[in-house]
């Protein structure tokens, strides 16, 4: 099994919306790949376990969601288990990754998914939607490849 990292800035939003949205989709596709998300701090501002808005999307899309698991802070166990890394928004993760994991800086992957300070949820999901489906259709290419 390969497994794909998520990283944002609190493990609340984006990156969770990412993980359940892989998930859901490689099951789909039969894809030996896992998802988890993580973020660099947890944030007293973030009101539960999951975004109000990450759960709206994720039942407006029919996915499965674990409403109990709370955010999870980023450590470097997490990037060693992780086959593929993938930071949500580059000028404002790169920075974050110098400072905790500078090792890590130039090995991860950065999308441009902006963080409700800067898009609404409803432009920046539709992104992350499409920017996780992309990916998930470049793995199974990438398993077609490898199958026997």
């Amino acid at each position: 099994m390969h497994q794909v990292l998520f990283i944002c800035s609190g493990n609340y939003y984006r990156s969770r919306f990412a993980e359940i949205l892989f998930s859901h989709l490689a099951v789909g596709q039969g894809l030996p790949w896992t998802a988890q998300s993580r973020g660099f701090r947890l944030s007293p501002q973030n009101v539960g376990n999951l975004s109000s808005h990450t759960i709206a999307a994720c039942r407006a899309r029919g996915l499965p969601f674990d409403p109990q698991r709370g955010p999870q802070v980023l450590s470097e166990a997490d990037l060693l288990a992780a086959t593929r890394i993938i930071a949500m928004k580059e000028s404002e993760h790169r920075a974050m990754m110098r400072e905790r994991f500078s090792e890590w800086v130039d090995r991860i992957e950065y999308w441009n998914i902006h963080d409700i300070d800067v898009a609404t949820p409803a432009a920046a999901l539709p992104l992350l939607e499409h920017a996780v489906s992309q990916l998930v259709s470049e793995l199974a290419m990438e398993n077609s490849r490898t199958m026997p």
